[in-house]
Parts: structure tokens; C-alpha cells; sequence
């Protein structure tokens, strides 16, 4: 399958960026918009990835959009003190 190409790179995207829209995902990987739409409701039927649809508007003119992220992945904690209780 050709999308099955495009799935390993828009995942480790995700995963290093965290919540994006379908076309930030495309211009930032350089794959045409309609392949990584494809890819992502492949990723998404297979539950690496959580998917919604998203209807924003534009100079009054309504935009569809697809929101990812990956399913059950939680980054690493940033480094330094955290806040806690003092004892």
C-alpha cells in the first residue's frame, strides 16, 4: 500500500510535536495534504492515533481540518524542580 510509506513519519511527527492539525503535519513533512489525510485515518482505524474532525473558519469562510494526536502518549517530564510539598 502507498500510504503505508508515508504512516512511520507522520507518527514520530506527532510524537515529537504533539497535537497538530492535518496540514501543519503536511507542510512541516513535505507530503501532499491528501496522502497524510489518508495516512492518518489509516493510523487512526489501527488506534496508534487519535483523530477528530475540526471545522474552523477563515476570512467567514468554513475550513475542514482533521486534529491528531498520538493515542496514549505522554511525553517525558521537562527537566528542573517541580513544585510539591515542602516538608
Amino acid at each position: 500500500m502507498q500510504t503505508a510509506q508515508h504512516t512511520a513519519p507522520i507518527l514520530q511527527h506527532l510524537k515529537k510535536y504533539g497535537q497538530l492539525l492535518d496540514s501543519e503535519i503536511a507542510e512541516a513533512t513535505g507530503i501532499p495534504l491528501q496522502k497524510v489525510r489518508t495516512s492518518l485515518i489509516e493510523l487512526s482505524d489501527r488506534g496508534e492515533i487519535s483523530r477528530c474532525s475540526v471545522t474552523r473558519f477563515h476570512n467567514g469562510k468554513s475550513v475542514e481540518a482533521m486534529q491528531c494526536r498520538v493515542s496514549g502518549y505522554v511525553p517525558p517530564s521537562a527537566p528542573g524542580r517541580k513544585p510539591g510539598v515542602k516538608s
